[in-house]
């Protein structure tokens, strides 16, 4: 099982019509006695410019996408491919920020 924590930003296999895409872990790794699954939130290309996207400027990632906080999954940890890099802890704060806002909480 990988070992992402909150924060990484791994390449994830959506399904096969989201595709492969960065996403960040938001969600520690599970437990011995729980479901292997991780809570993301993807990194599409397509910004569409509305307050759920968060553009984030970093090496590995695309600069014409962003964060899309509307775009949240579960996901088994065998669908997190590989580690591409990690956040600040200020620039995964925002983004938590802005998910606490989505949810209304």
């Amino acid at each position: 099982m990988p070992n992402a924590k909150p924060g990484e930003v791994w390449q994830v296999d959506l399904g096969m019509a989201a595709k492969s895409r960065p996403c960040l872990v938001l969600t520690p790794p599970p437990g011995a006695n729980e479901l292997a699954v991780f809570t993301v939130v993807a990194h599409p290309t397509a910004i569409r410019g509305n307050r759920w996207k968060m553009a984030m400027r970093k090496h590995f990632l695309s600069p014409e996408g962003a964060f899309d906080v509307q775009r949240m999954a579960t996901v088994e940890s065998v669908r997190l491919e590989r580690k591409l890099g990690e956040l600040t802890a200020a620039e995964l704060d925002s983004v938590l920020d802005r998910l606490a806002e989505r949810l209304g909480i």
